[in-house]
């Protein structure tokens, strides 16, 4: 049997490699659109199927054809706005200098010990002062099937003028905010998500290094050198050791939405031959990362990819 070749795995990009703080993404950067309205949303992973699709594509040479679509069930629950954060530029950083909270709701207080209601301050505020204005929400995982009740707290930016954040908000901050008013049918998303977590791992399993010959004088799992022999007077950050692996941030780019459920269900409901889904839901092209019932934030396209996928769904 030939043995088995293969490049180390294991972008130099991402270090340390740490566990992440949270289970949920944090995000530092937003596209600019002029549209007002959320540039993300808050779901929960709820698992994978394969559906039957029509290959629309008139360059393909598979025109027409049925062929099996990989695609990931997203549990999209209405989201609610807590507060309204207003940014400064202070010696060249961009600072809170105000927050502004809204009235919250019991689930909320196992997460966040903000009790008090200055909404009113939002009438008198002078908001043209300020470099950028945006939101905390909070989610309602009580109303999906991943069963848990404490919601997650996440910031998220706003398109349009400081004006029309403002006018978003004042219209928003006691409604429910549903993910087709945020994302349509076909549009590319990002995802934000953690990834699977598989704990303290050896090099192998981590970076993908070769085993070692049966001459080997130490052990078959361990890298060969760890330096040079002069000069060189301490292990390079380089050399594949034993760590944490996965549990890690990562962003997945260009996620297509196949489907999006706008329906708000009031029971359970069997979707794609999967199992019970709750609540909105949507239904994205291939995998992303994380395990099942993890927390994703799902954001307008960075770096939006053209090109889409020519697919009719068959339910």
């Amino acid at each position: 049997m030939p043995s088995i070749k293969r490049p180390r795995k294991g972008s130099m990009q991402y270090w340390p490699r740490k566990r992440a703080k949270k289970s949920y993404a944090r995000i530092r950067s937003w596209p600019e659109t002029k549209e007002p309205k959320l540039l993300g949303f808050i779901g929960y992973k709820a698992g994978m199927v394969h559906k039957i699709a029509i290959n629309n594509n008139k360059n393909s040479h598979m025109k027409g054809e049925e062929i099996a679509v990989p695609a990931t069930i997203v549990e999209c629950p209405p989201l609610k706005i807590l507060s309204v954060r207003f940014y400064k530029i202070i010696k060249g950083v961009l600072q809170v200098e105000k927050e502004i909270f809204f009235k919250t709701e019991k689930n909320l207080k196992r997460k966040t010990n903000v009790s008090k209601d200055n909404s009113k301050e939002l009438e008198t505020l002078d908001f043209s002062s300020y470099d950028n204005i945006t939101v905390l929400v909070y989610s309602q995982p009580e109303k999906t099937t991943i069963g848990k009740k404490k919601p997650e707290v996440v910031e998220m930016g706003l398109g349009g003028s400081n004006e029309d954040k403002i006018n978003y908000v004042k219209n928003n901050f006691d409604k429910e905010i549903v993910v087709d008013s945020v994302f349509s049918e076909n549009q590319m998303i990002d995802i934000h998500a953690i990834t699977k977590g598989q704990g303290y791992q050896g090099p192998v399993k981590r970076f993908g290094i070769g085993l070692k010959s049966h001459k080997s004088e130490k052990g078959i799992r361990a890298p060969g050198s760890l330096g040079p022999w002069n000069r060189h007077q301490h292990i390079m950050w380089r050399v594949a050791h034993a760590g944490q692996t996965g549990f890690h941030q990562r962003i997945d780019y260009n996620k297509q939405i196949l489907k999006l459920s706008n329906e708000i269900l009031e029971e359970e409901k069997n979707i794609h031959k999967y199992g019970s889904v709750k609540s909105t839901y949507l239904l994205l092209h291939g995998s992303i990362p994380g395990p099942k019932k993890r927390t994703l934030v799902m954001t307008a396209p960075m770096r939006e990819k053209k090109k889409k996928h020519q697919l009719t769904i068959e339910e």
